[in-house]
């Protein structure tokens, strides 16, 4: 039970990745809260985290906006007294091509998949550095290396890069180790709507020839939040079945 009592906020886990990270700290002994902007959604999340036999804590809660990510964090520690990983996982797709793309296409993206990530790390970082030890993993993409039709989405991932090295320097002198992981596709939601015409495509420079799996990606999330990855901060992981090789 690597997560034993450790209380773990996992954002954005009403489906997909969060979800499934969301009951994987649930079956490794973690406290889990969950959080979402879809009340229904997260709900199922909370029943299949209690059949497991989880203590877990749900709030409806947008991260883009300050003062619902506060109160989250404030009902956190006024619950449980502590956090001890936070996954900043949720996001939010609004495609559209540059010379088409509307402002509230623009800021939709921008608000969640980095203003979001921030207001999350920040609230996350004040209660770490206070404990002296603490464990951040933010969600990028390999879509922050650039993608046609997502330049809203690639730009904010691109951007949680800059804010996970920078979070990782500020933050280490109090053992807090800030990390990103870049998936490739994964088999989501999301992408189960892509046609799949648009599908091959996406799947031909990968080596692997195939999308990942939700639990392939959380088996890194696990990792980065344990006592074995005590060394690793400031890292980019990309987790893309060799899509970008360095």
């Amino acid at each position: 039970m690597e997560f034993k009592d450790k209380v773990v906020l996992v954002t954005g886990s009403a489906q997909g990745i969060g979800k499934t990270a969301a009951i994987a700290f649930a079956r490794e002994g973690g406290i889990v809260v969950l959080n979402d902007v879809n009340k229904e959604l997260l709900n199922e999340t909370e029943r299949e985290v209690e059949k497991i036999g989880a203590k877990c804590l749900s709030v409806v809660a947008n991260t883009a906006v300050l003062s619902e990510v506060e109160g989250m964090f404030n009902r956190v520690v006024e619950q449980f007294g502590r956090l001890d990983v936070l996954v900043n996982n949720a996001g939010i797709t609004r495609n559209g091509f540059i010379h088409k793309m509307t402002e509230q296409q623009w800021r939709q993206v921008i608000d969640v998949n980095l203003t979001g990530v921030f207001f999350c790390l920040q609230s996350a970082a004040k209660i770490m550095r206070n404990a002296g030890r603490g464990r951040i993993i933010n969600i990028s993409s390999a879509a922050r290396f650039g993608n046609m039709g997502q330049v809203n989405y690639s730009a904010s991932k691109a951007g949680v890069v800059g804010l996970t090295r920078t979070a990782a320097r500020e933050l280490a002198s109090k053992n807090v180790l800030v990390n990103a992981i870049s998936p490739g596709p994964i088999n989501t939601e999301m992408l189960q709507a892509v046609p799949e015409k648009a599908l091959q495509k996406i799947l031909a420079p990968i080596p692997l020839n195939r999308v990942g799996e939700p639990e392939e990606l959380c088996n890194l999330i696990l990792f980065l939040a344990s006592e074995k990855a005590s060394y690793i901060t400031g890292q980019v992981i990309n987790c893309d079945g060799g899509w970008f090789m360095a």
